[in-house]
């Protein structure tokens, strides 16, 4: 294993744990149970036994395992028991108990001697049932075998008699049968038809002790917090993705891809290739060739196409894929379909594969699909194929089908893919070969690829291809297209920021078109050149462009042009888009969008209609628009195009704002699964709702966030995660660091500040007022001053970008509550608690702002408290604990907690009356330290136990208090009385 790959952890599993765990209970109660535990190879069968294994130990169970071991014809007999006995007479305490069963020595000492006869067979079985029913009257039993799949027929008699007739027997009378429990696991996908354990657990699992218990694949978001798990250092966003998709849930897969990101570039590792192919090479020759053939098909195949393909008579071709089903390489689908079980298996027989074979496959293939009907359908296989088999021409014409269905279908990832092999293949093709007609030309193909980019959500591959079309451009090119090309350059330039150049070519643009006669190409080039007027502060051009290329657009009754010079005219005119006149114009535009059947321009009136709702404080209000909006863009397929991208952000932060917390992360865990790689736009405010529920590794998944290319985005999420847990730590060095990184990367190359440069100088107050405080007491007047000097300069910076706001109008609720919040930690900082700023402060976040009143309200209690105003801080206090209570915010419930108690303002906990605690002294002690934050190990540490035992103990602690997280059974434990902030200040 590389020295970057750390030990596996183990990642979700959780319901099977639990089912395990409850196992394990009732055979301490005193009910014995079996449980046969079955998976493919390297879903993680043996992670799961040792976690439950080391929780039985921990839990004072005696925990016994013995392993069955591929041996092929040449088993040893009694294998995985004799090495259970071994453990056993290795140590004392158990020698009485073997003493008093001899039948079990003759196992220990003759191997197969002891079961020559029937007589001696049954004394052994019964020896050896009577062995593990004393050792589970010494102390709670739990054996485990592992691999079933390699165990011998004695030891398959053996588990049979003392799962059916042994320990797992009620006694006569209805008394309770042994504390003991047999975990046995075995690979499901080695178990051919022919296979003789099948018959063994067929006749188990009737058994009313034994359960049968299925892992399946792990779900992608776990297979990646394995990958992330798996490397002290971080590991790029990309090649995770790459891993999940290949792995499928496979835990071994996913390790053995990791391990070898850094030595190999593609295809399948070689150590893997080998465990993969093991299986292929034990089918009989034609059953190989089949499997051969289907690889080049792909993952999945049809009988007709293979069929056609490998030629072979249908008996024969049956009785192969009989063969290669039974070993479980290949799983019948529906429609006559064959599947490799798993995609990683298709590679290694694939890349096993001879070239010539290979090319030979590909070109049959290619022909046959083009023999059948439904070609639009298959061009994409077609292209493919006959890239593989070297014919490029027909590669060309198919792949740019393909790009047309797919366009069609709306999948505009799918379109820049095939769009992108064309203009790999265009060069190497014959002019004369190469397909004839309209935008077939390489300029407007590439123009073409830009624009799926940019509805795939790769503004970055968007803005590279349009510059490449640009360059393709000639002297004696077409005016209409250079300047197509031009306006769509700055489209995408302003999807990157990089807006002074976003105006100089959509400047170009316009001059290289009259005005008259009127064009469609013009009025585009105008509306263009608005949006880039705008970014860079040229409002009255802005203005003047706009109101004229309208006009041109009515007469040649360009409905979505229209609707698009709307959509700019309501932010430039009047009160913009937080007014309500500014919002019927952004509805009429967006039902011009809807009748012009223009996707992309509607998504835009719509996100204009939620962010005009969300700034004008009417945050309700702006959720139907987002969820109209996303609906649309997922019947167009442009979920991953800006402005989707941006509403599923803003529907995110609405409900997190309005502290709808848990909608908020389920909502972000959704859109990540379909978006894996939004970044962001999908998980920005669930990183803020993690944050503000006291887990600070989500400082760590937000400076993931700043890996590749820069992304606005990502940049803003992390500013504000990143500044904020600064201050949580007490560390306004690293605050101010954070804030100032965030504001210079936000500024435009128009050096104009981002509005969020606010919230993160309040954010960054937050923690040089705190240091300010805590100076102050003990006379550091220089330490005072350095930090009052950065308060003030803070401060100026907030009313300066306050001040600019966004085309010269003042700001929303937002801007005003979070201007408020700096100045009254600037007040903090410089003189003191001011109750009137916090008062101010307080009354500005209740636009809706659920968090952010509630932090506020804790500071004017303290302000209150300052100045002797008891009964008025009890009262803040107090409702701004239930609102930190029902978010579960469990950093500021402690604070407020030790608010109360030193200032003596009551009960903090009104609600946990007399109750005795559910957890032991021990939980106790692990809860304290889960409230700091600590890690399993740094809890084992402190504790002095081992970090394993430190994860039982807050298994545990969740189960009891019924918490789904670490973070929640804090806040639970919180509302609960079950900690106090006296307890975890010292941390």
């Amino acid at each position: 294993m590389s020295p970057s790959v750390a030990a596996a952890p183990l990642i979700g599993r959780d319901e099977e744990l639990a089912r395990l765990a409850g196992v394990l209970e009732r055979a301490r109660a005193g009910t014995a149970g079996a449980v046969l535990i079955a998976g493919d190879a390297g879903v993680g069968k043996t992670r799961v036994l040792d976690e439950v294994a080391a929780r039985a130990a921990d839990a004072g169970m005696t925990v016994l395992t013995g392993h069955c071991v591929d041996l092929g014809d040449v088993g040893l007999p009694y294998l995985p028991f004799t090495e259970v006995l071994g453990v056993l007479a290795d140590d004392e305490r158990f020698a009485a108990a073997l003493a008093a069963h001899p039948a079990v020595d003759r196992l220990l000492g003759a191997g197969t001697d002891a079961a020559r006869d029937a007589g001696g067979r049954l004394r052994l079985f019964e020896g050896i049932a009577g062995l593990l029913a004393d050792l589970s009257d010494i102390a709670p039993l739990l054996l485990v075998l592992e691999d079933l799949h390699w165990a011998d027929q004695s030891s398959r008699d053996l588990l049979r008699f003392l799962l059916s007739r042994g320990i797992l027997q009620r006694p006569a009378g209805g008394a309770p049968t042994h504390r003991l429990a047999v975990f046995a696991s075995y690979r499901a996908d080695d178990l051919h038809r022919r296979h003789p354990l099948r018959p063994l657990l067929a006749e188990l699992v009737r058994l009313p002790a034994v359960e049968r218990l299925e892992l399946r694949p792990m779900a992608d978001a776990e297979v990646a917090r394995l990958v992330r798990a798996l490397r002290t250092g971080p590991v790029p966003d990309g090649t995770v993705r790459r891993i999940v998709e290949r792995a499928e849930g496979n835990a071994f897969y996913a390790e053995e891809l990791l391990a070898a990101t850094d030595a190999e570039a593609g295809g399948v590792p070689s150590g893997l290739a080998d465990v993969l192919l093991i299986r292929f090479e034990q089918l009989s020759d034609t059953a190989q060739q089949v499997l051969r053939t289907a690889a080049v098909a792909g993952r999945r195949v049809e009988y007709d196409l293979l069929r056609d393909a490998v030629q072979l008579p249908e008996d024969e071709l049956e009785s192969a894929l009989r063969e290669a089903v039974e070993r479980q390489l290949l799983v019948p689908g529906q429609g006559d379909t064959y599947s490799f079980r798993h995609a990683l298996a298709r590679e290694a027989v694939y890349a096993d594969l001879l070239p010539g074979e290979r090319s030979r496959l590909h070109g049959g293939f290619a022909r046959l699909l083009a023999g059948r009907g439904h070609p639009a359908e298959s061009a994409a296989e077609r292209a493919h194929h006959y890239r593989e088999s070297h014919d490029l021409a027909e590669a060309l014409a198919a792949s740019l089908e393909a790009a047309d269905h797919a366009q069609r279908v709306g999948a505009p990832a799918e379109e820049l893919r095939h769009l992108e092999t064309a203009l790999d293949l265009w060069t190497s093709v014959d002019p004369a070969a190469r397909p004839a007609g309209e935008g077939t030309d390489s300029v407007t193909l590439t123009l073409r690829a830009s624009a799926a980019a940019a509805h795939a959500g790769d503004a970055h591959r968007a803005v590279s291809l349009t510059r490449s079309a640009l360059a393709g451009i000639g002297q004696d090119a077409d005016s209409e297209l250079a300047a197509r090309v031009r306006y769509t350059l700055a489209g995408n330039l302003i999807g990157v920021d990089s807006l002074t150049a976003a105006f100089a070519y959509s400047s170009e643009a316009l001059a290289m078109i009259p005005a008259e006669p009127p064009s469609r190409t013009w009025v585009w080039a105008a509306a263009t050149h608005v949006l880039a007027a705008r970014q860079v502060g040229e409002d009255e051009i802005a203005l003047r462009v706009a109101r004229q290329a309208l006009r041109v657009a009515e007469e040649l009754q360009l409905a979505d042009a229209r609707a698009d010079l709307l959509i700019s005219l309501a932010g430039l005119e009047g009160g913009g888009r937080r007014t309500r006149e500014g919002r019927e114009r952004l509805a009429e535009a967006r039902e011009l969008a809807r009748r012009a059947g223009h996707a992309p321009v509607e998504m835009r009136a719509l996100f204009n209609l939620a962010i005009g709702s969300f700034e004008s404080g009417d945050l309700e209000e702006s959720l139907p628009s987002l969820t109209e909006g996303l609906d649309r863009a997922r019947r167009a397929g442009l979920l991953s195009s800006p402005y989707p991208l941006e509403m599923r952000y803003l529907q995110l932060l609405v409900l997190y704002t309005l502290g709808r917390w848990d909608e908020c992360v389920k909502a972000a865990a959704s859109d990540a699964e379909v978006l894996p790689h939004a970044g962001g736009f999908t998980m920005g405010p669930a990183l803020y709702v993690a944050l503000a529920r006291g887990d600070l590794k989500a400082a760590e998944r937000a400076r993931a966030l700043l890996e590749g290319p820069f992304d606005w985005m990502a940049a803003l999420v992390s500013g504000i995660v990143l500044t904020d847990a600064a201050a949580f730590e007490g560390d306004p060095e690293a605050a101010v660091e954070r804030m100032r990184a965030a504001v210079t990367a936000l500024t435009d190359d128009s050096g104009r500040r981002p509005d969020v440069t606010v919230r993160l100088a309040a954010l960054a107050l937050s923690a040089v007022a705190d240091r300010a405080v805590a100076l102050r007491p003990a006379d550091d007047e220089a330490g005072v001053r350095r930090w009052t000097d950065t308060a003030t300069e803070l401060v100026d910076l907030a009313r300066a970008v306050a001040k600019e706001g966004r085309g010269g109008r003042p700001q929303g609720p937002e801007g005003l509550a979070w201007l408020a919040r700096a100045e009254a930690e600037w007040a903090r900082a410089v003189t003191g608690p001011d109750a009137v700023a916090w008062e101010r402060t307080v009354a500005a976040f209740d636009y809706g702002d659920a968090y952010e009143r509630a932090r506020c309200q804790f500071r004017f209690a303290e302000a209150l408290l300052a100045a002797d105003r008891r009964e008025e801080a009890t009262a803040q206090a107090r409702a701004a604990r239930e609102t930190a209570a029902r978010l579960g915010a469990a950093p500021l419930l402690a604070q407020l907690d030790t608010l109360v108690r030193r200032g003596r303002l009551g009960d903090p906990a009104p609600d946990s009356g007399d109750r005795p605690s559910p957890l032991t002294a021990r939980e106790q002690d692990v809860l304290r330290l889960l409230a700091l934050g600590r890690s399993n190990r740094q809890i084992g540490e402190e504790l002095f136990i081992t970090g394993k035992t430190a994860s039982v103990h807050v298994s545990n602690i969740l189960a009891k208090l019924g918490a789904a997280s670490r973070t929640e059974a804090v806040a639970i434990a919180y509302r609960q009385g079950l900690i106090t902030p006296e307890a975890t200040a010292s941390g």
